[in-house]
């Protein structure tokens, strides 16, 4: 018996759609995992600090902030630059909270890098931008002041004579990076004073300029009277006078560790440089750090006949007692000690 022959069976292949279907699933799966890279927002939950380096390409960028926990992918950082475009700025950059790729991204396009604020106050000397600067945690204060006897070089062309740079590192506000060295801080203040410097229209006598505006900034607190007091050192230059200014002596007290916090009549007698009642003309040099309008009284000082002034820090009127003879002057030194002991003082 010939036996029937058996239908084979064809398997059913998947047909186009189904392809479709498969392919479409799976590039919804490949943009959401790309969005999910892109969008989500990764970071760390505590203070974290990265250095890019200057000339660092987008690929090492990536790589660093993926190290560093700051980006899931690196990838990521990259698709986001071909997006985004713009040129990535090199510094050291904080991150402290998990945050979008897009949004490190244009931190780092902005150049938002990460830096302490320090205020340097007009008329602070060596010794006080010193202190400041290692209280903000930028080094030593023997750090700072070796810098700045070592970098006179920053100045040379200024102020060939120039010892230190006192009287260059222009006070100001400063924004600086975390780990700024002295050498780099020194810099920075005197490319500021500079600055300031060509403002005014400063490029001749320099030297005497910024000694003379120093005095005016240590004896001014108000800034209407700094071309009167700039007038009366002016004028007792001019006859051959002493300048008899209590802060240039209290400066060379400073610089030989000797200043006790209060002048004493023996300080008067001590014969340092800065001894402006012993040494007749300027000090050798700048006994603090003015600011521009210091600088511009020394530049133009008031046309006047004074020779003497009682200095409004130490009156308590508040304002500053100006006289052509010394006769006014012992008057406004008595109008001032009555005011003293009106106001409490001794």
């Amino acid at each position: 018996m010939v036996g029937r022959k058996r239908k084979s069976r064809k398997k059913k292949r998947p047909g186009w759609a189904g392809i479709l279907l498969a392919a479409a699933l799976l590039a919804l799966a490949a943009v959401g995992a790309a969005g999910w890279l892109i969008l989500a927002p990764f970071g760390p939950a505590k203070e974290t600090f990265v250095e890019l380096a200057p000339g660092s390409s987008t690929a090492r960028i990536g790589q660093q902030l993926e190290a560093s926990g700051i980006v899931r992918s690196r990838y990521a950082f990259e698709v986001v630059r071909l997006w985004k475009h713009g040129t990535l700025r090199a510094g050291e950059y904080r991150f402290d909270h998990p945050a979008k790729p897009a949004e490190i991204y244009a931190r780092i396009v902005r150049g938002d890098v990460f830096t302490k604020t320090v205020t340097i106050p007009e008329g602070s000397n060596l010794f006080d931008v010193a202190a400041r600067l290692e209280l903000a945690g930028f080094g030593t204060r023997e750090d700072f002041l070796n810098a700045a006897a070592r970098q006179v070089n920053l100045v040379a062309d200024l102020d060939p004579a120039a010892k230190s740079l006192e009287g260059y590192l222009f006070p100001d506000t400063y924004h600086l990076p975390r780990k700024a060295t002295a050498e780099q801080i020194c810099a920075t203040m005197v490319r500021r004073f500079r600055v300031v410097a060509g403002q005014l229209g400063l490029k001749e006598n320099v030297h005497d300029v910024v000694t003379m505006a120093s005095l005016v900034e240590r004896e001014s607190a108000l800034d209407g009277e700094r071309p009167l007091v700039a007038s009366v050192f002016q004028n007792r230059l001019a006859k051959g006078m002493a300048l008899m200014t209590d802060p240039a002596v209290i400066y060379g007290l400073e610089l030989e560790g000797r200043w006790r916090g209060t002048i004493y009549a023996s300080d008067l007698k001590r014969d340092t440089a800065y001894n402006t009642y012993l040494h007749k003309g300027l000090p050798p040099g700048p006994i603090a750090n003015p600011g521009a309008r210091s600088l511009r009284a020394a530049m133009e000082p008031a046309k006047t006949n004074y020779l003497y002034f009682v200095a409004a820090g130490a009156n308590p009127q508040g304002h500053s007692l100006f006289s052509a003879t010394l006769d006014e002057q012992n008057h406004n030194v008595a109008g001032y000690r009555n005011a003293v002991k009106k106001a409490g003082g001794r």
